[in-house]
């Protein structure tokens, strides 16, 4: 079994941008100049602290599953460039050689360190050029929610490159990761909290959800993305799904119990996985000695004693999946978990805002937060922290809503549509808040663990 390379977990950056067929939805809020400045200056902000390292380390390739990071920097700013400018203003590129050099499509990860891609020094000045020229413009977009250019309608374009630059954020957070030497947290994290709440021990471990229709997919939000348009009605059965992500404490008792060596337990394709990569226990835990485990975090080792109530992270969907079947149940569908997560029952009800307000999002902490610390943040149902701490598998593929149409281009979505890649859900700690929220669709191999992910579990009602 080989080991497939997803290209870019964002999309890959067109050769020619297109705004014919947009998606229809419901009306899109206003969204003024200001706000989108504002969120253009925080993002890049945080960009550039994550970059604040020698020219060494920005060029290296840390893992074959990840970039050059100097190479996303400057994909970022070529991106930028390509829909602030070209498309919505028709101007000239910057240097025409950036666009095949910054092509996710034509150039696969581990071959990018062999491409002559500008360094540091050029990549932030290419992008300050870039900035200058999108803030002069700015003031001049037509910005209504009603205008003729779906574009630039409540700033879609610009929420589309505010949160592709945020993807790419987290994207260079996980390289931090797979970086053994780093010593440190990213820069603007904190620890995160090492035991859960008092009340968490009283807490159903499971709530259940009433059967009735759910609308999956995004109603009214103004900066979806084309994959979350064509909002559905899905009528559901009753069902139940756990309260909280798995543990680190659930899946030590799976590990315990021999669940990596019971064959029984995995799909065919997950066992087969399983035996190629060797996997015995999530990636980035080690053994320390008997019943002592300890879990890799930026460079550091800590002991996995201490972050039992937190979420696990970096398991693959393949793990999810056994996990699941040894405690008798499954992973939950997308509609199930949308539901769960207090998606609305109507499209009036819908009104979603711009950004998270709940949620353990951009690099509130260094890693998920122990279960039971955002009980605001709970949903309609009683079901917590499902914005944010890890990303979480579901057992769908990653396939179109109804009516889909690619918008602004078809590269974002709809060549990874089939059985290949499993639907993530909810975001993680290092997510944005401006790009959480829950009709929000991550997509991946079921092979990947470098990811922030976890999962939670869901159960038939018989």
């Amino acid at each position: 079994m080989t080991t497939p390379t997803r290209t870019d977990e964002v999309g890959a950056t067109p050769s020619t941008p297109s705004t014919s067929a947009a998606p229809t939805a419901g009306p899109a809020k206003a969204v003024d100049h200001a706000t989108i400045a504002a969120e253009l200056e925080r993002t890049r902000g945080r960009t550039l602290a994550l970059l604040d390292l020698d020219e060494a380390t920005q060029r290296a390739q840390h893992s074959p599953l990840m970039s050059p990071m100097v190479w996303d920097l400057a994909h970022i700013g070529n991106y930028e460039e390509l829909w602030l400018l070209r498309a919505i203003d028709g101007r000239a590129p910057i240097d025409p050689g950036l666009d095949h050099l910054y092509n996710a499509f034509e150039h696969p990860r581990w071959a990018r360190p062999d491409l002559p891609i500008l360094g540091p020094t050029e990549a932030r000045a290419y992008l300050a050029e870039v900035r200058a020229h999108v803030l002069d413009l700015l003031g001049r977009t037509d910005l209504d929610p009603a205008g003729p250019d779906p574009l630039r309608r409540a700033g879609f374009v610009h929420g589309m490159v505010l949160q592709h630059e945020h993807q790419h954020d987290e994207t260079l957070l996980a390289t931090h990761q797979l970086r053994l030497d780093r010593a440190t947290a990213p820069p603007g994290s904190v620890p995160a909290p090492a035991e859960a709440p008092a009340w968490v021990g009283d807490a159903r471990p499971m709530r259940t959800i009433d059967p009735g229709p759910v609308v999956v997919g995004s109603v009214d939000h103004p900066w979806a993305y084309d994959n979350e348009h064509g909002a559905h009605v899905v009528d559901l059965p009753a069902f139940r799904i756990d309260t909280f992500p798995t543990t680190n404490r659930e899946y030590l008792a799976f590990l315990d119990a021999g669940g990596y060596d019971d064959e029984r337990l995995w799909a065919e394709a997950g066992w087969a996985w399983r035996r190629e990569a060797a996997l015995e226990h999530p990636e980035f835990w080690q053994r320390e000695g008997e019943g002592s485990w300890s879990v890799l975090r930026f460079g550091r080792r800590l002991d996995l004693a201490a972050h039992l109530d937190e979420p696990v992270q970096h398991v693959c969907w393949y793990e999810a999946d056994a996990f699941a079947r040894w405690a008798g149940k499954r992973l939950p569908t997308e509609a199930e978990w949308e539901k769960a997560a207090g998606a609305p029952t109507t499209p009036a009800a819908s009104r979603t805002p711009l950004a998270a307000v709940h949620g353990n999002l951009g690099q509130r902490h260094d890693g998920p937060a122990a279960i039971g610390t955002d009980p605001a943040g709970a949903s309609h149902w009683g079901v917590h922290q499902m914005l944010g701490d890890v990303w979480e598998w579901t057992s769908s593929t990653f396939r179109p809503h109804p009516d889909f149409h690619a918008f602004p281009y078809p590269e974002y979505s709809e060549v990874f549509w089939g059985d290949e890649h499993r639907v993530l859900k909810g975001g993680s700690w290092a997510t944005d808040p401006l790009a959480a929220r829950i009709s929000f669709r991550n997509w991946d191999f079921p092979i990947r663990r470098q990811i922030f992910a976890g999962f939670r579990c869901a159960e038939d009602i018989r």
